[in-house]
């Protein structure tokens, strides 16, 4: 993390195209990690870093699904726009905290 850059959630799901990782939200950027996890010892392993968005790229934020909810957010990306849903335990809260920190940082 950088100067200044603080955790806001933090939460281990899933990505419908990248697959298994940890998501966090801090008050400067959306990241998801790639995991790789071993049942045998019931390790886990950070892998790369596969989403990297400035809070301020972000540009739609909302949440879907009737079993399998998801968290949803459009960002601006190096390739175009890109759109990426994560399956996540509290949809509702996750989506009204990145809101949240998407205001505080076009405030600042």
């Amino acid at each position: 993390m950088e100067k200044g850059e603080n955790r806001i959630k933090q939460e281990d799901c899933s990505e419908d195209n990248l697959g298994a990782g940890i998501l966090t939200l801090t008050n400067k950027r959306l990241a998801f990690d790639k995991t790789n996890a071993r049942i045998m010892d019931f390790s886990k392993h950070f892998g790369e870093t596969v989403v990297d968005v400035q809070l301020k790229d972000v540009t739609k934020v909302w949440k879907e699904g009737l079993l399998m909810k998801k968290v949803c957010f459009t960002a601006k990306t190096k390739d175009g726009e890109h759109t990426f849903k994560f399956g996540v335990f509290n949809t509702k809260d996750w989506t009204k905290t990145i809101e949240k920190q998407i205001a505080e940082n076009k405030n600042q």
